[in-house]
């Protein structure tokens, strides 16, 4: 084997692999960030439920009383 092919074939083998790795790093990163998305986007959902049932909660507690009364319940509950 020649001296120069071998240096071609060296060099040839190095670069393959270094594109190969950074392929493999960039998939990486994309499925991270899919993850990441996904992950945001069922917090949002849960956040968004979470504040539609406060939302009915504090209608259940406020129709039909008067602020007065609600005041003395509240502060009945911290006196506890």
């Amino acid at each position: 084997m020649d001296f120069w092919l071998a240096i071609v074939i060296i060099v040839a083998i190095t670069s393959i692999a270094k594109v190969l790795r950074s392929h493999h790093v960039a998939q990486a990163r994309i499925e991270a960030a899919r993850g990441d998305s996904a992950e945001t986007t069922a917090l949002a959902r849960e956040v968004a439920a979470l504040n539609s049932r406060i939302a009915v909660l504090e209608r259940i507690v406020t129709e039909n009383r008067s602020s007065l009364n609600l005041a003395h319940e509240i502060d009945a509950l911290r006196d506890r």
